[in-house]
């Protein structure tokens, strides 16, 4: 049979020398991997994001030998947003292989394209929590609306199975804040693209307590306000900002277990995770949550202005066009109305342990 087998890596800089030998590297590993004769090969189609045209990557491949080989270099779709400096590669070849075994090799920054062809045989490194994890890598997505105490929930589950836990919801929050300080309207699609480029951007959990950092500063108190939950609404409907932080995600639920929440976590950041829960509440209860919530943090608003900033990040989350909010088909609801977050983490917990995933 004919099949076909991906892969992708990046490059720091144009320069056709280094083009040339990642690429190299890229090719040597997939054959290797897949154990692909040059005789077997059938075609190789090679492309570029826009910002590489120093070389064409498939002289690195004629460079190896494989002279006889069909080959093409095209340019990528240029998506805003999107990993820089990338080369891709798409090999077909004759085998006796079925497609689940066929390894896609995808090195340094482009591991972020398809974190759930990472391999059976990825372990576990240094979890954000800096303590060495020896089990095998396990992802947990969270998904739900505004004030469905999905941070809470995810903060109990991560510390009761040992795991790492990544509030990408307060990621958004640190975009809106930096628009905001400089200026730019959370809704501005092209400012925010230039925003989020080259943003430094980091969250941490450390002793049971969450830190955000932007451009080296912790913001993760100045990020709770009201004006900042409807920023964060807004640019998260901005492609752009969507899909840096989903790069930014994906790196790290590569290397750690994880548990994550946000909106679109199981339908896109994560759609391997090994356990897709979405949980949700009534509409008043999830405004009583945040409410209260505000008033501990000292922060004076009415029960009423909270409500309807709710109602109006529902209907962002659902109604933007770019990546809504939306249950995936293989996610388990759970409606915690009446539950306790200790409870709520509990049942997850049970699933978890069902799925011989702890």
């Amino acid at each position: 049979m004919i099949r076909a087998v991906r892969g992708a890596t990046t490059v720091e800089k144009n320069d056709a020398g280094e083009i040339l030998s990642e690429t190299r590297e890229l090719l040597k590993e997939i054959v290797e991997a897949n154990g692909i004769k040059p005789e077997d090969m059938v075609s190789i189609l090679f492309s570029v994001t826009k910002d590489l045209d120093a070389a064409f990557p498939a002289l690195a491949a004629r460079q190896l030998g494989w002279t006889h080989v069909a080959m093409m270099c095209a340019n990528e779709i240029d998506v805003p947003g999107s990993l820089e400096k990338c080369i891709r590669v798409m090999m077909h070849f004759i085998t006796e292989k079925s497609n689940p075994d066929i390894r896609h090799i995808y090195r340094k920054g482009a591991a972020v394209l398809r974190p759930d062809w990472r391999g059976p045989e990825r372990k576990a490194g240094e979890g954000l929590s800096g303590r060495e994890n020896p089990r095998e890598i396990i992802n947990i997505a969270i998904d739900g609306p505004a004030g469905a105490g999905k941070s809470t929930v995810a903060k109990l589950l991560a510390k009761s199975l040992g795991i790492a836990y990544l509030d990408t919801g307060a990621m958004y929050r640190a975009v809106a804040l930096k628009a905001m300080e400089q200026g730019i309207d959370t809704r501005d699609e092209a400012l925010l693209a230039g925003l989020v480029k080259d943003i430094d951007l980091k969250v941490t959990y450390e002793d049971g307590k969450q830190r955000v950092f932007l451009d080296g500063r912790d913001v993760s108190s100045e990020i709770r306000s009201p004006e900042i939950s409807m920023g964060a609404s807004n640019v998260a409907t901005v492609p752009a900002v969507r899909l840096k932080l989903t790069e930014i995600q994906r790196e790290i639920a590569l290397q750690n277990s994880v548990v994550l929440d946000g909106r679109d976590i199981g339908t896109f950041v994560l759609p391997n995770a090994d356990l897709k829960i979405f949980l949700t509440a009534s509409p008043e209860e999830r405004a009583r949550r945040r409410h209260k919530e505000l008033l501990e943090k000292g922060i004076g608003v009415s029960f009423e202005e909270v409500k309807r900033d709710m109602e109006n990040r529902d209907a962002n989350d659902t109604g933007r066009k770019f990546r809504p909010l939306f249950k995936a088909d293989d996610a388990v609801e759970i409606d915690n109305t009446n539950l306790t977050p200790e409870q709520t983490a509990e049942k997850i917990i049970t699933m978890v342990k069902k799925l011989g995933l702890k």
